[in-house]
């Protein structure tokens, strides 16, 4: 390394807290990204390590400062982690790179968009290099090498921070998590195991993929821990679903055990084969849409014909799409359904408020 001096040194540290601030409050997540990309070894990065190496107070200086300091939790640990990556003691440097990544999703969350997704799949590939590079430290000192099943665990949790409110970005994370042959799923810690079910059975929901989401789902509430009777009926609340599409009932006392009453009359009308009790139910529980609701809060008004298609052939009426299409199309015509269709996507609209009016006595149109 050249001759720095301290005034340079605190310059070029500034400089990276300037941009980090700056990046953050203009959402410019291509710098941010920039910012945390140890692994790119750029020149800005590593004579950055060199800097906080000759002004070794960067820490008084981040916490001292309005700009600087709400990012401290991020930043400090950054600092150190590339102090220690600069000098190849990358054991240490990914345990401190791991405190900076979960101060940054605990940021992650409090922003209003996923405004910096890409700076945290950033995040999430530099700390599995750096688990890696440590692993290999690990074992040839003899010892054990566990750093890359923490790196593991820390997927997990972007992937929580990522899960079903935002559907779309999950994808990628787990194909990094199921594609990657370097972890063993059984070898996480069962909480992880259990949550990464759960979510993942909610997204196989979303996509229709029932069988999946079954086994998924059933995966969570078997490894559940029996005391977290709340996080059993979260559980519950989409296997049920699931059990009743492929024909399995649940029993009555679990119902009443994990107070999901909801499906009780649902679950008699299937039992006794009732179609008007089923109607009933499902009217009664319409504010209980739940897939539908939570998968896409903004489309829980339309639903697609197909769907229908699907729930009557269940219950053994076997109609077509345009079949289907002409009793809906029917039932606005009474104003038994407020809505209309977009008939290029089959899809019926309903209108958001009061899809399905009471008749209250009064007649249909006929």
């Amino acid at each position: 390394m050249a001759y720095m001096s301290m005034g340079e040194a605190h310059r070029r540290i500034t400089d990276y807290l300037n941009r980090f601030s700056d990046a953050v409050s203009s959402q410019d997540v291509a710098s941010l990204k920039q910012l945390l990309s140890f692994s790119s070894n750029s020149p800005s990065l590593l004579s950055l390590a060199d800097s906080l190496n000759v002004f070794q107070d960067a820490n008084r200086l981040i916490k001292q400062s309005d700009n600087y300091s709400p990012f401290a939790d991020i930043t400090v640990p950054l600092f150190r982690s590339l102090q220690h990556y600069r000098t190849g003691n990358l054991v240490d440097a990914y345990l401190a790179f791991e405190k900076s990544a979960n101060a940054f999703i605990q940021e992650f969350r409090n922003w209003e968009s996923a405004w910096a997704l890409e700076a945290l799949y950033v995040i999430a590939y530099e700390i599995r290099v750096l688990a890696e590079r440590a692993d290999r430290e690990l074992a040839s000192n003899g010892k054990s090498p566990e750093k890359l099943k923490a790196a593991g665990s820390f997927l997990m949790k972007v992937f929580g921070v990522l899960a079903l409110g935002t559907v779309h970005l999950c994808r990628s994370v787990i194909r990094s998590i199921e594609t990657a042959r370097i972890f063993d799923f059984e070898e996480f810690p069962k909480r992880d195991k259990v949550t990464y079910m759960y979510y993942t059975g909610r997204l196989e929901v979303f996509n229709e993929n029932f069988p999946a989401a079954d086994q998924k789902l059933s995966y969570a509430l078997i490894n559940c821990n029996p005391r977290s009777e709340a996080n059993i009926r979260m559980i519950l609340k989409y296997l049920i679903p699931v059990k009743l599409s492929i024909g399995i009932l649940p029993k009555d006392w679990l119902l009443e055990k994990y107070n999901l009453v909801e499906y009780s009359n649902i679950v008699q009308a299937l039992r006794r084969g009732d179609l008007r009790l089923l109607r009933h139910a499902l009217e009664e529980h319409e504010d209980h849409y739940i897939i539908q609701k939570q998968k896409d809060p903004s489309k829980a008004h339309q639903m697609k014909l197909d769907v229908i298609v699907k729930a009557l052939k269940w219950l053994e009426m076997d109609m077509d799409v345009d079949e289907v299409e002409c009793i809906v199309a029917i039932l606005i015509h009474k104003n038994l359904v407020k809505g209309y269709f977009a008939h290029k996507s089959k899809v019926v609209v309903l209108s958001k408020q009061d899809p399905f009016p009471k008749l209250n006595g009064k007649p249909v149109n006929s």
